[in-house]
């Protein structure tokens, strides 16, 4: 069995596979005493470990050693490339693209080849848009809903206001109205903007994954939720031998 891990710098997602069945997954926060205590009955049957990361240098070692004490299978980490079967980064130097972003792509590309986008919408908001032809157009990093719902607390002390899950984006009659249906609002905005680009740039599928899809759904964004699509683009990777 493969097991494939998604590691940010403070939370990781894993999931077991055995070629396309899906054994089990969980989440953790890396500084758990055992973050991956949920995989102690396979621990015998894994094979390799693959890992697409984002974290520093420091956490990619700590995770590393966390996972050294649940199985002794090799560990290899996947970045950025240039190129894979057709799907073509636009960055030039390919190792400032995080590798969530590369391995989303790379999940899309092997299901619906060219006019596509991926939106990321975790902890940072990612959008990318790929051509039919595989080209990758570029994308956009954004501050996600956490992060400026935690800046607006931090940050403008005097601004407080409970977070509610509703979802409206009419003008606000309170600090906590204005404050939630604000976020809302910038949210529908990105929104918005993709609605716009895709018929620019002749985006066909937007391909929707990260803990707040469901919101951008909500919000009315015309999406395939694929929650698993980074962890799809990491095994396409980990078992299609060298890109470029």
């Amino acid at each position: 069995m493969m097991l494939l891990v998604d590691s940010g710098n403070t939370r990781i997602k894993w999931r077991l596979v055995q070629g396309a069945q899906v054994k089990a997954e969980g989440a953790a926060m890396l500084d758990e005493k055992a973050p991956f205590a949920g995989l102690a009955h396979f621990a015998h049957d894994i094979t390799r470990v693959a890992v697409s990361s984002v974290a520093s240098e420091q956490n990619c070692r700590e995770l590393e050693q966390a996972l050294s004490r649940v199985t002794r299978a090799p560990v290899t980490f996947y970045w950025s490339e240039s190129s894979r079967q057709g799907l073509v980064n636009s960055y030039q130097d390919v190792r400032k693209m995080g590798a969530d972003r590369w391995h989303g792509m790379v999940g899309a590309w092997s299901r619906y080849p060219g006019g596509f986008a991926v939106v990321d919408a975790g902890s940072a908001v990612t959008v990318d848009y790929v051509a039919e032809s595989g080209a990758h157009i570029g994308g956009y990093i954004l501050p996600g809903l956490r992060m400026m719902r935690r800046s607006l607390k931090l940050d403008a002390a005097r601004i407080g206001f409970e977070h509610d899950d509703q979802i409206n984006t009419l003008p606000g009659r309170s600090t906590g109205e204005c404050a939630n249906h604000g976020l809302a609002w910038l949210t529908l905005g990105v929104i918005e903007r993709i609605n716009a680009d895709a018929r620019v740039h002749n985006i066909r599928r937007v391909l929707l994954t990260g803990g707040d899809a469901q919101r951008f759904v909500d919000l009315g964004l015309q999406a395939e939720v694929r929650p698993g699509l980074v962890f799809e683009g990491l095994q396409a990777v980990a078992q299609g031998g060298k890109g470029e």
